[in-house]
């Protein structure tokens, strides 16, 4: 039997070093970075209906002074950073809602549609990767008249993105945004935009638009629930298939992070925040004591998840990711 000795293992290295200055392997070079995200869109069953979340993009920016009307900018600044925000800054998603029904393909919400930021209004391009023709959405349903759930309706040049689609809005929310005496009584920054949003949108639909009360069921497994407060006319999506619930909640919550465990808070976009805070606890109260599951538009993605008391609030208790329908 041969036994290694250092000399023949020196004498090995050697050679070895020999062969490989005479013949070198070729250094490749790292892969260049990719610099994007993949399209971002995620599917689950609902009893027999089909659900998919689609992603609109995500905005990282600071969180201004104000921004909780009740709460200190230290004690917002500190919640966030406790959810591992980046520091000094909010991290907010936007994720509208596709439902198969089997009969009617609705869509929840819109997004912010083309031209507002390089990192949202993603909805059409996400929504085609997901396979689901923007010509084939039956139903918009509108939750809220708010920017980030309606400019989406139209694309670049005006024209409408969900060409075959009844588009539904709440008609207390219409009455107002709608209110030329309002437009002209709301003189701040925000609802200054927001009446200059819907004019851009609606203003030459107005013979084309559905307005829907709280308890319309919009077809047929789809009810609208008041949820006024964010707005005036602000309504959620009950969406119920066999033995099985989902909650749109749309912006009854913000980020859940911040206004899940602090439901007392008055975010600055509440048009009235005493009764956003009463809304708030009455549909997650419902949430949590049902079960149900809920989607959050402004919730992490994929926006899915239960709520559950904790403390004098709640906590969001994302669903588990499921690779199969």
């Amino acid at each position: 039997m041969t036994q290694l000795t250092r000399r023949m293992l020196l004498g090995g290295a050697a050679a070895t070093g020999a062969a490989l200055a005479l013949n070198p392997i070729p250094v490749r070079a790292a892969a260049p970075p990719v610099g994007k995200q993949a399209t971002s869109f995620y599917r689950s069953k609902l009893g027999s209906f089909e659900v998919t979340v689609i992603s609109d993009g995500v905005r990282v920016a600071p969180i201004p002074n104000g921004w909780v009307k009740n709460a200190s900018q230290e004690q917002v600044l500190a919640a966030a950073e406790a959810a591992y925000m980046p520091k000094g800054s909010l991290v907010a998603p936007f994720n509208p809602l596709v439902i198969n029904t089997g009969s009617k393909l609705v869509l929840m919400d819109t997004g912010f549609g083309p031209g507002v930021g390089p990192t949202v209004g993603q909805l059409t391009s996400v929504m085609a990767a997901s396979g689901i023709d923007p010509k084939s959405i039956d139903i918009v349903a509108i939750s809220h008249m708010h920017g980030d759930h309606i400019l989406g309706l139209k694309n670049a040049d005006g024209s409408l993105a969900f060409p075959n689609a009844e588009i539904m809005v709440p008609a207390a929310d219409w009455a107002f945004w709608m209110n030329d005496d309002n437009a002209a009584k709301y003189k701040d920054p925000f609802n200054t935009a927001q009446m200059g949003f819907n004019r851009k949108i609606f203003g030459n639909l107005k013979d084309n638009v559905t307005q829907y009360q709280p308890g319309k069921e919009l077809t047929s497994g789809i009810t609208a629930i008041e949820a006024s407060g964010h707005t005036p006319g602000q309504c959620v999506f009950v969406i119920a298939s066999g033995n099985s619930k989902l909650l749109f909640q749309a912006d009854v919550t913000n980020v859940p992070d911040l206004f899940l465990r602090n439901p007392d808070w008055h975010v600055m976009f509440d048009h009235e925040p005493e009764k956003a805070v009463t809304t708030r606890k009455r549909i997650h109260d419902m949430a949590a004591a049902e079960k149900i599951l809920v989607h959050g538009f402004h919730y992490p993605f994929p926006a899915l998840g239960y709520s559950e008391k904790a403390g004098n609030g709640y906590r969001m208790v994302p669903v588990a990711w499921n690779p199969m329908l």
